[in-house]
Formats: structure tokens, C-alpha cells, sequence
């Protein structure tokens, strides 16, 4: 798999153009409405044209074509490591892969703003934001294998385990904002979620304490439209960076696969919390190009014209033509990656199958302190079905 067909795979604060894709099996009337959405901050369109954006330039402004082709190798070899991942999983290894195909900009661009003090909270997609904390990418694979909770510690990146309780972990983030600020650290709190979790109760309370707290915190919503097989226009009647307005805090809304415009939003969000000016929403307008998670089927809830349209605005091909056009990297730089690209695909799937088995049994433990029949009982049933498959290969 080349970084060619790796990449092809594919709020209103200051003026830019409307992100828009139709053609949705269902709805597309609706679907169109969604997706037009309002104007957001744009720095790059999706031909890879640098725009202007008096606003946000500023936050961008001393960018160099080193740190440009870094934000691009960030993206391609996140890229690269989640189609293993996905194909690790369809190959038996895995149990279950989030996969973050089309959101590399918003993850990339948003982790590449926070400083080493900053503390991330994310969900369970944010791979590329993990990246970006140093974690290495092997160590994400272990949950989703079953082999552990999580395989690293958030001490040491101040990256938290992903969580998979949707949105609970907007409230650890408040909560440990408020520390910070009780604490008088110069540094902030980023919390990652989707559309989806914007729905969940735990959400809504955090925006209502991080107000009136104004806890140093920055809620930043991946929007990629569809919770699963929900499109937003089943969630919400307005555009979700404006439920901001209700808590009394900033949101704005930023093209998702322009990675400079969600560095440059991100970073004023985090400057504003750090200056102790409260907590900010983050809507990056994305679109996840593949499943859900693996045991997910999009085609039944979305149809190709859709896809398609947004596979144009490719976040990585989009940089890529900036870079191209503005001669910051040559053929050279792009050979080399993708050399590199295929050394962290071997590297990812070695890793994974020299990883243990899970431990088959461990799911009865701790739940309860004294033990439970009824589990004792669960426990006996699954040793029973576990020694069935014996008994057959043995025939």
C-alpha cells in the first residue's frame, strides 16, 4: 500500500466556504441542508489554495515547510497505522477497530496545537491525536485485542486511556480543569468527542459546569455526521458549534479536513483557556469515510454520491497539493515516506500477532467483591463452550 492510494482512500467566526456533500440514499433533501451547513474557518480548500482568514492567520503565520511536511507525514502514517489496524481486525487479531479514515486533519491539526502540559481526554477514534501525544501506536492495539485496558500510561503523555462511555470523559476533563485552575497551572484541557456523544446528558452538564467554573478547557467535537447511522439532523436543529451560546462560552465551526485551519482554531481555543478566559467549543466539520467501527455496515444507512463528494475534500490530498504547488516538498520527501509509511505497517503487525491471546476467563473476574453465583454459573457455561471447540479439533 502506497501513501498514493493511502491518501486516496479515502462556526461562524470569520468567513471561508461552506462544506457541502449530497447524495445520501434517504433524506437528501435533508442530507443536503446538513451538510451546506454555516460558513467556517477555512485556511486551505480542498484543491490545496491557501486562503486568507483575518482572524486566524496569526496562528499560523510563522509555519515553515519543514513543519508543514511534518503535519503531512503526521497524517499519511496515522493513516497508514489505522488501515492495519482495520485490516489486522478483519484478519482475526483484533476484536473491534474504530477507525478514524478521513478525520486525520482535525486530530493532527488539533494535537499538533496543544502544549507538552496540556492534558488530552479523549474517546476511543483519536489515534492521531494520540500520535501526536507519543504514544506509540502499538500500545493502542491492546484494548481492542483484550489483552489490557489500555497500554501506556497517561502520566507520562499526559494522554488519558480512551474511553468508551460516550462523552463520560468530557466531565473528567471539566473536573480535572478545575483542578488546574484551583491549581494555578498556566496550562489547559482538551476533551475529543463526536457528534454522537454531543446528544449525551454527561456533555451538556460539563458545558454547564466548565461556565460557570470557567474552567480552562477546550470541548473539541469531531462532527463527521453521523453517529453511527444517525445523521445530525436527527440530533440537532441547529449547528452544533451554537449550543455554545446557551452555556454563556464561544463555539466556532472549522473545516475538519483543513488541517492548518483546525491548528490555527485550536490553538486560540487553548490560548483563551490557558489566559484563564473560560472554555471554548470546537466544532470540526469532517466526515468519516469508512465504518463506524468494523461490526458497522455504512452502506446501509448512506449512499456513494455522498462519500464520494467528500472523498474529494481528502484532508491528506488536500496538503498535499499545497505542498506541490508551493514547492514544499519534492518527490524525495514523498518517496521517503512512503518507505517509512510501509516500515510502520510491518512494524504495527508484528507487533499485534506477538501480542497474547486474551485471557479468556478474565471477564468474570472483579465483577462483584465476594463473587456471585450466578456468575460462577456464567463462568462454568463458558468453560463448557470454551471446551466444545477442543472437542471438535480433536474429532
Amino acid at each position: 500500500m502506497t501513501v498514493e492510494s493511502t491518501a486516496a482512500r479515502t462556526p461562524r467566526r470569520s468567513a471561508g466556504s461552506k462544506a457541502g456533500a449530497t447524495g445520501a440514499k434517504k433524506s437528501t433533501g435533508a442530507n443536503a441542508k446538513r451538510n451546506a451547513g454555516p460558513e467556517l474557518v477555512q485556511l486551505l480548500t480542498p484543491e490545496g489554495k491557501r486562503v486568507k482568514n483575518a482572524e486566524y492567520d496569526k496562528y499560523v503565520a510563522g509555519i515553515t515547510s519543514e513543519e508543514l511536511r511534518g503535519l503531512y507525514r503526521d497524517m499519511v502514517l496515522t493513516r497508514r497505522f489505522d488501515a492495519e489496524a482495520t485490516a489486522l481486525q478483519r484478519q482475526g487479531e483484533l476484536g473491534l477497530w474504530a477507525s478514524l479514515l478521513g478525520q486525520e486533519a482535525a486530530q493532527i491539526g488539533s494535537g499538533r496545537a496543544l502544549n507538552d502540559d496540556d492534558y488530552v481526554f479523549p474517546t476511543y477514534r483519536e489515534h492521531g491525536v494520540a500520535w501526536c501525544r507519543g504514544v506509540d501506536p502499538t500500545n493502542l492495539l491492546g484494548m481492542f485485542r483484550g489483552v489490557n485496558n489500555g497500554g501506556w500510561d497517561p502520566n507520562s503523555n499526559n494522554f488519558h486511556l480512551y474511553t468508551i462511555v460516550i462523552g463520560s470523559q468530557t466531565l473528567h476533563a471539566t473536573g480535572y480543569a478545575m483542578g488546574v485552575a484551583k491549581d494555578g497551572a498556566d496550562s489547559a484541557v482538551i476533551a475529543y468527542f463526536g457528534d454522537g456523544a454531543s446528544s449525551q446528558g454527561d456533555v451538556a452538564e460539563s458545558f454547564t459546569f466548565s461556565a460557570v467554573y470557567n474552567a480552562p478547557v477546550v470541548f473539541f467535537c469531531q462532527n463527521n455526521q453521523w453517529a453511527i447511522s444517525e445523521p445530525t439532523e436527527k440530533q440537532t436543529r441547529v449547528p452544533l458549534y451554537q449550543r455554545a451560546q446557551g452555556f454563556g462560552f464561544p463555539g466556532v465551526r472549522v473545516d475538519g479536513n483543513d488541517v492548518l485551519a483546525c491548528l490555527a482554531v485550536t490553538k486560540w481555543a487553548l490560548e483563551r483557556a490557558r489566559a484563564g478566559e473560560g472554555p471554548t467549543l470546537v466544532e470540526a466539520f469532517t466526515y468519516r469515510m469508512g465504518a463506524h467501527t468494523t461490526s458497522d455496515d455504512p452502506t446501509r444507512y448512506r449512499g456513494d454520491e455522498e462519500r464520494l463528494a467528500w472523498e474529494a475534500k481528502d484532508p491528506i490530498l488536500r496538503l498535499r497539493r499545497h505542498l506541490e504547488a508551493a514547492n514544499h516538498a519534492d518527490e524525495g520527501f514523498f518517496a521517503e515516506l512512503e518507505a517509512e509509511s510501509e516500515a510502520l505497517g510491518r512494524r504495527v503487525r508484528e507487533a499485534v500477532r506477538a501480542m497474547p491471546d486474551p485471557d479468556h476467563f478474565a471477564i468474570f473476574e472483579n465483577v462483584y467483591a465476594d463473587g456471585h453465583a450466578l456468575v460462577d454459573e456464567e463462568r462454568a457455561q463458558f468453560a463448557a463452550y470454551q471446551a466444545s471447540f477442543a472437542d471438535v479439533e480433536g474429532v
